[in-house]
């Protein structure tokens, strides 16, 4: 039986739920934290928001802002990332479905068979 180390496992789930990485120029980089390396209560706060999305009147600039800044790896890289994006709601949607297929969410489960 072969023995992993704490560290393999470690790269291993960092290859595979990693951040979705922005370069915003100036060697600023936004990460975007995969929702499964999230603490629990910002991971239901995303789902919530998700699922707010769907509704035929929400705000989707303003709930996309609150998505980016719940996975953005700190304020600051929110606040960065979504002063970038300005008032272009066409790349908020295409930043955020960028880190959704990304983070394959789904894929997550408890056995792989």
């Amino acid at each position: 039986m072969a023995a992993f180390t704490l560290d393999s496992i470690r790269e291993a789930a960092e290859a595979k739920y990693g951040s979705t990485d922005i370069d915003l120029g100036d060697d600023f980089i936004v990460k975007l934290v995969n929702p499964l390396r999230l603490a629990k209560s910002d991971r239901a706060s995303l789902m919530a928001k998700q699922a707010e999305l769907e509704a035929e009147d929400a705000d989707q600039e303003g709930l996309l802002a609150e998505c980016i800044m719940l996975v953005a790896e700190n304020p600051t890289a929110g606040e960065k990332l979504l002063e970038a994006i300005g008032d272009d709601l066409a790349l908020m949607v295409q930043i955020f479905k960028t880190y959704s297929e990304g983070s394959e969410l789904g894929e997550a489960s408890a056995s792989e068979s």
